[in-house]
């Protein structure tokens, strides 16, 4: 395992991370096999872990605490999310500060956080949701400097929307803020033009999501491709969403150089990329550990096929399906 700075924390984190989303808001999430695959990341070297309060109410949380217990011996970095108080995801322009993050709530929830961890602080708390327009209001910021003097948690991170890279620029200007998590992968390569470089002016964590495009860089869908009742993924690929995604992704197939497979090739696409401090798949069975785990190996990718993946970008605006 190879390990990145993490923007001015300090911190040396695995360039590898595990994003628990699956764990526990998905279907079929299974919690011995959760327990296990989390094993295996921390045997193979992973010592980021990204969760949040919204994956299962809680759930994740108490998931990831059960693997802090395991390792006393160990430094694993845990990473959640305070959910809006509203509940909805994503937050939308006119969203008021106090619909989703007023003081009270933040301190309320990150106390839940704590207990569901089971640990005296938390390395990195984070918005789930953020508009910039609620960059200078002093409620969240003195809310936060509460909480890092209590010792409650470390660092303060926002998640950015979806497809909203630069909602987040006059925020990072603040200096609460240590870490920004983003989508970026393959076809979501608009977070180099503005927030990485501020990202790197500032000395700000990236934190990539969603690698692998929700599951379309794994090359496995199809446009018949179903999903379980109740499974998330079942209203994001509508199929406006997954015949594109598909016809995209099987763009890539040429690409793919002999003997790695696609997913492969997304997550060294990403790791390529130094400002990017870890990426997070999710990852819910052993195999998939130690195949992404295994990407972690200092060799990016060819110049010349960098080249060739950055013509595959696909800029989206955000729409009703993508929350």
């Amino acid at each position: 395992m190879e390990y990145r700075r993490f923007g001015r924390t300090g911190w040396k984190v695995s360039e590898i991370g595990y994003g628990m989303w699956g764990m526990a808001g998905w279907k079929n999430s299974d919690d011995e096999q959760s327990d296990h695959s989390l094993d295996i990341a921390v045997a193979g070297g992973c010592n980021f872990f990204d969760t949040a309060w919204g994956y299962g109410a809680g759930k994740s949380e108490q998931i990831l605490g059960r693997l802090v217990k395991r390792n006393p011996d160990k430094r694993l970095y845990t990473a959640t999310k305070i959910p809006p108080k509203n509940m909805k995801w994503p937050s939308k322009p006119e969203y008021r500060l106090a619909d989703c993050f007023p003081a009270d709530h933040i301190i309320a929830y990150t106390d839940k956080s704590l207990k569901n961890l089971g640990v005296e602080t938390i390395d990195l708390q984070q918005f789930h949701v953020w508009e910039d327009s609620w960059a200078d209001n002093e409620e969240w910021q003195r809310a936060v400097e509460r909480l890092k003097a209590d010792g409650k948690i470390q660092h303060m991170g926002i998640s950015v929307n979806r497809w909203e890279p630069e909602n987040v620029i006059k925020t990072l200007h603040t200096g609460h803020i240590s870490s920004v998590q983003v989508i970026y992968n393959i076809f979501d390569q608009a977070p180099e033009d503005t927030l990485f470089p501020v990202c790197r002016e500032l000395d700000v964590a990236v934190i990539a999501r969603v690698p692998f495009d929700e599951g379309t860089l794994t090359g496995t869908l199809t446009k018949e491709t179903t999903f379980p009742e109740g499974d998330w993924r079942g209203t994001y690929f509508v199929p406006e969403n997954l015949n594109s995604s598909v016809a995209h992704a099987d763009l890539l197939r040429p690409l793919v150089p002999e003997g790695m497979t696609m997913p492969e090739m997304a997550l060294r696409f990403i790791l390529s990329n130094p400002d990017v401090s870890t990426t997070i798949p999710g990852m819910r069975k052993p195999q998939h550990v130690k195949s992404n785990l295994s990407t972690s190996d200092g060799n990016g990718l060819p110049d010349a096929l960098l080249a060739e993946l950055k013509k595959h970008r696909w800029d989206r605006e955000p729409t009703e399906w993508s929350q």
